[in-house]
C-alpha cells in the first residue's frame, strides 16, 4: 500500500479519522534519504539538485531529452517530483528505466497509440487504461519508490476534496498512474481509501514538491507554456487501421472494426468541426491546468526553467517521440549558461 502525504487534509482527516497530523511528518525513509542527497552534494560541491517535471500528455515525451541533456553536462537531479506524464518519465529515470522509456516513446506509432485506447464500458472513463497498465507493470514491476535510489515523488488530485496528494511510498507504477490518470479519460486510481486522479489539476509542475525532498535548487520543465497548446487528435486512415490491426503493442489483436466504429467517435473531430466529448474535456483540462500553473509558479518560483514549446503538438501526438525528445534537448541547451550561472560547474574526478 502507498503511503500518502497530501495538502490541506486538516478537515478531512478529522472526520475520517485517518490519524493523519495537521502538519505530517517526513517518514524516516525520507530523513535517512535526504542524509545521503546531503552527502552527494557535499563531495561534488553543488546544492542539491530537484527537478520538476510537468504535466503535458504527449509533449511529456521531451522529458527524456531533458534528462539526457542534463546529465550529459553534469547535473544530476538529486530529488525528482512528477505530475502526470512528468511522473512517468521521473519515475523510469529514477528506477533505472529511462533507457526502457525511450525505446517504448520510439515504438510507437499513430496505429499503436490507437491500438493502447482500450474503450471503457464502466461509465467511469472513455478509456480503461489497462494495456497502459500492463506495459509499466511489465518494465516496473515490484519496485517501490523508497527504494529508489534517487527520492521521488509523484502527484495526484483526491476524487472529491481536490487535495493534492504526494505519493512517495510503495508502488511506483501504481504512483505513476494515479498521477496521469485524466479525469474522464482514464479511470480514476483507488489507493488505500482515495480515489486520485491526475496531478495536473493542483501541481501541474511541482516545484514545491522538490523543495519539500529537499531540493535547494530546483529546475523546472515545463511543456505546455505556448498559448497555442489545444487537444489535438490523431488523424489516420482507417483502411491503414484495419491492415494494421493484427500487431498489438501486447501480442493482442486489435480489432479493426472497432478501432473504426468508435475511437473516432470520441477522439476525432465531427464534421461541423465542433468539438466531440474527448475533445472538449481536454480542452476545458488544458485550460483549467494553464491557470492553475501560472498561480502555482508565481508563488513558488523554481530556481531555473526549461520551457520546450511545442505550439504543433497535440495532447495524443504521442507517436512523435524522436521529434519531442529532441525539442526537449535544445530547450535544455538553452537554459544551460543560466543554471551555470547559480551552481558551480561540475568537476572533473581525480585522475587514479
Amino acid at each position: 500500500m502507498l503511503s500518502l502525504r497530501s495538502r490541506n487534509l486538516q478537515d478531512h482527516d478529522a472526520e475520517a479519522g485517518s490519524g493523519m497530523t495537521d502538519e505530517p511528518q517526513a517518514p524516516p525513509t525520507t530523513i535517512v534519504r535526504k542524509a545521503d542527497t546531503e552527502a552527494k552534494r557535499e563531495r561534488r560541491g553543488q546544492p542539491t539538485i530537484g527537478l520538476a517535471l510537468g504535466a503535458g500528455a504527449a509533449r511529456g515525451w521531451s522529458h527524456i531529452g531533458v534528462i539526457r541533456e542534463l546529465v550529459a553536462h553534469g547535473i544530476c537531479p538529486d530529488v525528482i517530483a512528477g505530475t502526470s506524464i512528468g511522473a512517468v518519465v521521473g519515475g523510469c529515470y529514477a528506477a533505472g528505466k529511462l533507457d526502457a522509456i525511450e525505446t517504448f516513446a520510439r515504438s510507437l506509432t499513430k496505429r499503436r497509440v490507437f491500438t493502447l485506447m482500450d474503450l471503457s464500458f464502466s461509465g467511469a472513463s472513455l478509456i480503461t487504461g489497462e494495456r497502459l497498465r500492463s506495459a509499466l507493470e511489465k518494465e516496473l514491476a515490484d519496485i517501490d519508490i523508497e527504494e529508489l535510489p534517487i527520492p521521488f515523488a509523484a502527484v495526484a488530485t483526491e476524487v472529491g476534496t481536490g487535495h493534492e496528494v504526494w505519493l512517495q511510498h510503495g508502488s511506483l507504477s501504481l504512483a505513476i498512474r494515479a498521477s496521469y490518470a485524466l479525469p474522464g479519460i482514464f479511470e480514476p486510481v483507488r489507493i488505500g481509501d482515495r480515489w486520485l486522479f491526475d496531478g495536473a489539476l493542483v501541481n501541474p509542475v511541482p516545484v514545491t514538491v522538490c523543495r519539500a525532498l529537499g531540493a535547494e535548487y530546483v529546475i523546472a520543465v515545463n511543456v505546455t507554456a505556448d498559448t497555442m497548446y489545444r487537444a489535438r487528435v490523431i488523424r489516420d486512415d482507417p483502411a491503414a487501421l484495419k491492415r494494421a490491426a493484427e500487431a498489438g503493442p501486447f501480442g493482442e489483436k486489435a480489432d479493426g472494426s472497432f478501432v473504426d466504429r468508435f475511437l473516432p467517435r470520441y477522439f476525432d473531430r465531427l464534421a461541423s468541426d465542433a468539438p466531440n466529448v474527448a475533445t472538449a474535456m481536454i480542452d476545458a483540462f488544458n485550460i483549467i491546468q494553464d491557470r492553475i500553473l501560472r498561480s502555482r509558479l508565481a508563488g513558488d518560483p523554481p530556481d531555473a526553467t526549461i520551457t520546450a514549446r511545442m505550439e504543433e503538438v497535440g495532447m495524443f501526438d504521442f507517436h512523435r517521440a524522436e521529434q519531442l525528445i529532441h525539442v526537449g534537448s535544445e530547450a535544455t541547451k538553452r537554459a544551460l549558461p543560466n543554471i551555470f550561472a547559480h551552481i558551480p560547474l561540475p568537476t572533473a574526478a581525480p585522475a587514479t
